[in-house]
């Protein structure tokens, strides 16, 4: 069973490509592809799994979206349109290895739909898991915790908005690509983080997002391979969810990195990222994707915490925040300046970040403060930070260990 879901899930933005390239209607086609989807997780587990399961399901799917079309009687014309256009073989399944012209892989051509500019960023997220990740809308409104009626009304509204601009699906034209390349990566970053540390609710981790998260990047490594980017991105992932396994205690309790059990790390993901940043820093122009993995890869690579190379780190953040104006950024080179240059100078570097209205209510300033004033020794106001952090954030599992730090202190 697990396979077959393997499966549907790496084929639905390939159907559902092929069928917006021939019929347009985006949410017409996503609703059919989500029908050809169920039928085949019910069937093919039992009836055992069609010769070209991709043609079975664009079959089922073609069939679905031109039912839909002559049920409307205003669409006739347009229902005549398509019958002309289509192929008179489109409906009958194709031998294995006989896929007609035309039916390549369109999944990055999805994927800059899905992240079109004219979305919002959630409707971005919601419709990259829903068209391109075949996550049903019920698994997406679990995995950021809002009710299923709420997430159908904006991957609905996402779909009305691309109806509504004319949006072509067609790669974005030359002058764009680099531009849209970078709203792809940053919604898979942003899919990613909110499963490695979920903003909110009881659990830290959610999986499912970060497994999509990767499984996308691979994809859209493999229709990539020559951007550094990309491989940065992906490079980026691999070594941060190397960490997971000891990033939690058995009762889900954070563990900060200092503190983790690094036999648990995963040494094949490590090495897979760390030869995908390493080839990518040296064949490719530079990017801020490839220096995070890049400190990453130090992290993963020091036997103990205490064997860190911090100025290696430091000195990689000084690239990064010339390169990406990002306070979370400046964030973390303040933790790096406190491990070279002792904790002062970090908390000097923090002072100037607090006037940056992007970071005034973040949980995170208020928490790597309290954490340079413990190590300076200012232990009555670091308790006072760990407890600032604690209120700031929706995280059970993070406002239970900054409560902890500031008890310790108390």
């Amino acid at each position: 069973m697990a396979d077959v879901e393997s499966l549907l899930r790496e084929l639905a933005p390939q159907v559902l490509g092929v069928l917006v390239r021939r019929y347009e209607q985006f949410g017409t086609c996503e609703d059919a592809v989500q029908e050809a989807l169920l039928d085949a997780a019910v069937q093919w587990p039992e009836q055992g799994l069609p010769d070209s399961p991709r043609a079975w399901l664009i079959t089922v799917a073609s069939r679905r979206v031109v039912d839909h079309m002559r049920s409307e009687h205003a669409r006739r014309r347009r229902e005549e349109s398509v019958a002309v256009s289509v192929p008179a073989d489109a409906f009958v399944a194709p031998s294995p290895g006989e896929e007609r012209p035309g039916d390549q892989d369109d999944t990055l051509t999805l994927l800059f739909l899905c992240c079109h500019p004219a979305l919002s960023q959630p409707s971005q997220l919601a419709l990259t898991l829903r068209a391109v990740g075949g996550l049903t809308t019920a698994q997406i409104a679990s995995a950021f915790l809002v009710p299923e009626a709420t997430m159908a009304q904006r991957i609905s509204r996402a779909k009305q908005r691309i109806k509504a601009t004319g949006v072509p699906f067609a790669m974005p034209p030359e002058a764009e690509r680099a531009d849209r390349l970078r709203v792809v990566l940053h919604v898979l970053y942003l899919i990613f983080n909110e499963g490695y540390t979920a903003t909110s609710g009881p659990e830290l981790h959610r999986t499912e997002l970060t497994s999509e998260a990767i499984r996308l990047a691979r994809a859209v490594r493999r229709l990539l391979p020559g951007d550094g980017e990309v491989a940065g991105l992906l490079a980026l992932m691999l070594l941060t969810e190397a960490r997971r396994a000891a990033r939690a205690r058995p009762d889900g309790g954070l563990i900060p990195l200092a503190e983790q059990d690094r036999s648990l790390w995963d040494r094949r993901l490590i090495d897979e990222g760390v030869e995908l940043v390493t080839k990518a820093l040296s064949t490719t122009a530079l990017g801020p994707y490839q220096l995070q993995a890049a400190i990453a890869a130090v992290h993963d690579e020091a036997a103990t915490a205490e064997e860190t190379d911090w100025p290696q780190i430091l000195a990689l953040y000084g690239v990064l925040s010339g390169v990406d104006d990002n306070p979370v950024v400046k964030l973390n080179q303040a933790v790096a300046v406190a491990m070279v240059h002792g904790p002062r100078a970090g908390l000097d570097l923090l002072e100037r970040l607090a006037a940056d209205e992007r970071m005034t209510r973040h949980h995170r300033l208020a928490a790597v403060r309290a954490h340079l004033l413990e190590m300076a020794g200012d232990a009555e106001a670091a308790v006072a930070g760990y407890r600032e952090a604690a209120r700031l954030t929706t995280s059970l599992p993070e406002q239970r260990y900054l409560e902890d730090r500031a008890n310790r202190l108390s």
